[in-house]
């Protein structure tokens, strides 16, 4: 069984504010990210998936992959505000958690379409914020 992983690359924005907390709530969780003109990160995704080699000696088609990643995700996000420009997060604070969970949705949720046989399947999710903040999901238990 081989893992896969295939790294892209998107910037945008956003502002880490709970409308439901006060102003000194909010300052107080998110410090910083919580400017009122937000702040913006070059993120770098990297999607695992795991299968076995198939007859073409591949465990993924990547170029399959990277249409799927392109359109579900590079796409609607890159050079984008979260806040405003993005409707996934609808109540929820577009954390780099939140981000990373949606991420996982959309390509569970496009997945069949785009691999109709059991191998590949999507092993996990990795959102690189900054050096220091990455964030990794295993797709088994997102939802």
């Amino acid at each position: 069984m081989f893992r896969v992983t295939r790294r892209y690359q998107f910037a945008c924005s956003h502002r880490l504010h709970s409308a439901e907390l006060s102003e000194d709530e909010n300052w107080r969780i998110y410090g910083k990210c919580n400017n009122p003109y937000g702040h913006g990160h070059n993120y770098v995704l990297r999607v695992t998936v795991r299968g076995p080699a198939d007859a073409t000696g591949q465990a993924v088609n990547v170029m399959s992959l990277d249409r799927l990643v392109e359109r579900e995700i590079l796409r609607p996000l890159d050079h984008r505000n979260l806040n405003c420009d993005v409707d996934w997060f609808g109540r929820s604070v577009p954390t780099s958690e939140n981000l990373g969970a949606e991420i996982c949705r959309r390509l569970k949720q496009n997945w069949a379409a785009a691999f109709p046989g059991v191998w590949p399947r999507l092993d996990q999710v990795c959102i690189e914020e900054t050096p220091r903040n990455i964030f990794q999901l295993n797709a088994a238990e997102v939802e």
